[in-house]
């Protein structure tokens, strides 16, 4: 309660009515796969569009290289002309998968740098570095404290810039000198040793002739159509501009300072200690090698399904346990049974998210098709079948894709049009000039019953999708847009609610809470996603003395109960016509 200590008129606002409740994200999609390039470990990242992608995950994937696990690629770019508008993605690597690096044996550049690619791959062995002398600050010495000749301190006009174990240089006349910052305080900079020059170090002038100047480096990175550019960097550890430090924001690559193992490198510029060539030199070229993609051969089942190693250590599927943002997962082309049934249980146990899965391009007939569908039952997952014809940019030919990615693109488009409760079915596949296989009305009487949701050609209707179900044997959960709209109400009432959260669990928070979720629902019954003519026949809200205990209140639990009545799809679309009599 607040405090009234003295006369006066108190203003004071309070909530009492419902907490408006937004409707949760459904159309972002979670990709894993084998890329480029990319981060192998940590957060999957947003992508917002194809060029995106291929900035940040590289090209497409050779397929005499990779075969069916090159297929990220082209799963992004057919999410986005499909409708897609945002994913994140995680990149998967094989074991033997190595980064590319400037420590080749003798041969190493830089020995005193330890640089790699940001992550493995044949592509970082395309990496170029630059790196060219600088200096952040120079200065002239105004005096000598103490005698010339034997003090090792300087007054100068601005001791900015100078740093304590900087080396430095000081120029006369063309001639440079170096040596080493100890302090570095109020206009009065003291070196390791004394400046040869005596008193003739001194240089008083408006233009002086004699300046004292740090010692840097600056380094170009080049890859492709990238360059970034780090300037005045130092060897000098305890400095802010530590080349670690600077070189740790790159996108392309990173940097160990070796010279913290190997000891004191002596009073000598950073530039002559990374190239072993003079200043003068102004320029000197860093190349990377050894980089590899590795082989299929040591690409495994685990690699997709990843470890939970902590907080942005994870990998694979565990990656997305860090991300809240997703709601469809898929891994294009990957059909390998133990990684798809992870992704399933992924998505059963988050409850958050849905998976889209392909079915093997060589398992075309019925009973093939079967065979892998009955690995599965979950309302979580959804089954799509044959794979579809496009034509490929990298080998300029048609080649076949899975269709998982086209499918996330469609979801995605019919939940911004529609909206979730829409099926994502008889909706037109953007892209695809071909299917892999043809299927007939009579092979989809046995697999569309089964949660096998086929992807068919009609003619003046080009390729659609043609199945909306679940690959669950429960029939209260067979429609795709039955779980997903399940999904949306779910995830909608939990992120809107955290308000609720130790308030006192009384009637009056009980009474704002059904008015927030009433009228939540209301709004989503009004957008066609429930059943029945009336709020009172879409949703029903129950809380309070009829669904808690005084024992669930003394131990802290709000229950509310929620109903609501789902619209399923118009799959068979039944006319009865008979013929009209003139006597009727």
């Amino acid at each position: 309660m607040a405090e009234y200590l003295s006369p006066g008129v108190y203003v004071e606002e309070f909530d009492s009515g419902a907490q408006p409740l937004e409707g949760a994200s459904t159309s972002t999609a979670g990709f894993i796969g084998l890329a480029q390039r990319g981060e192998i470990e940590g957060v999957p990242l947003l992508i917002t569009s194809v060029a995106d992608f291929h900035r940040n995950f590289g090209s497409y994937l050779s397929e005499n290289a990779f075969g069916d696990y090159r297929f990220l690629s082209y799963g992004v770019e057919h999410f986005f002309l499909n409708g897609g508008s945002r994913c994140y993605v995680m990149r998967v690597a094989p074991s033997d998968a190595k980064l590319a690096s400037n420590q080749n044996g003798d041969n190493a550049e830089a020995k005193i740098l330890n640089i790699t690619s940001k992550n493995p791959g044949a592509w970082g062995n395309q990496i170029r570095i630059v790196v060219v002398p600088s200096s952040k600050a120079k200065t002239q010495i105004f005096d000598i404290i103490g005698v010339p000749g034997e003090s090792t301190q300087y007054r100068v006009k601005n001791n900015a810039g100078f740093n304590v174990g900087d080396v430095v240089a000081f120029e006369n006349a063309g001639a440079k000198q170096y040596n080493r910052v100890v302090s570095s305080l109020d206009n009065i900079i003291a070196l390791e040793t004394v400046l040869v020059g005596d008193a003739d170090v001194i240089d008083v002038n408006l233009l002086p002739a004699k300046v004292l100047t740090t010692t840097e480096f600056t380094v170009h990175v080049f890859y492709g159509d990238e360059a970034e550019t780090f300037e005045k960097m130092s060897l000098n550890v305890s400095a802010a501009n530590h080349v670690e430090k600077i070189l740790g924001r790159s996108n392309i690559i990173n940097v160990k300072d070796l010279s913290l193992e190997t000891g004191d490198l002596g009073v000598i510029a950073p530039f002559e200690a990374l190239s072993g060539e003079t200043e003068e030199t102004g320029k000197f070229l860093i190349s990377l090698a050894n980089g590899s993609d590795g082989s299929i051969a040591n690409l495994a089942a685990s690699d997709f399904m990843g470890q939970d190693r902590g907080p942005g250590k994870r990998t694979g599927i565990q990656s997305f346990i860090d991300n809240d943002v997703v709601s469809i997962m898929l891994i294009p082309g990957v059909t390998d049974p133990n990684v798809q049934l992870s992704l399933v249980a992924h998505c059963e146990n988050l409850g958050s998210r849905f998976a889209i899965l392909d079915v093997p391009r060589e398992k075309t007939k019925v009973a093939d098709v079967m065979t892998h569908r009955n690995i599965f039952d979950s309302s979580y997952a959804a089954m799509y079948n044959p794979w579809l014809q496009v034509f490929d940019p990298l080998d300029k030919r048609n080649i076949y894709i899975p269709p998982s990615g086209s499918m996330a693109g469609i979801y995605s488009r019919s939940d911004q049009t529609r909206g979730v409760q829409k099926a994502p079915a008889n909706e037109v596949v953007r892209g695809a000039i071909g299917l892999d296989c043809q299927y007939n009305k009579g092979e989809q009487d046995i697999l569309n019953p089964q949660g096998v949701n086929l992807i068919r050609a009609f003619a003046g209707q080009g390729i659609r999708v043609w199945g909306a179900r679940t690959t669950s044997s429960n029939g209260l959960w067979k429609y795709v847009n039955v779980r997903r709209l399940f999904i949306f109400i779910e995830e909608s009432i939990k992120n809107g609610t955290s308000w609720v959260v130790f308030e006192p669990n009384d009637e009056q928070l009980w009474a704002r809470v059904q008015r927030t979720i009433d009228a939540f629902l209301t709004r989503v019954w009004r957008d066609g996603a429930l059943m029945g003519g009336s709020p009172g026949e879409a949703f029903y809200v129950n809380i309070g003395r009829s669904t808690m205990t005084q024992d669930d209140i003394d131990n802290g639990r709000l229950i509310c109960i929620i109903g609501v009545a789902p619209v399923k799809p118009a799959e068979f679309v039944i006319f009865r016509i008979t013929q009209k009599t003139r006597e009727e």
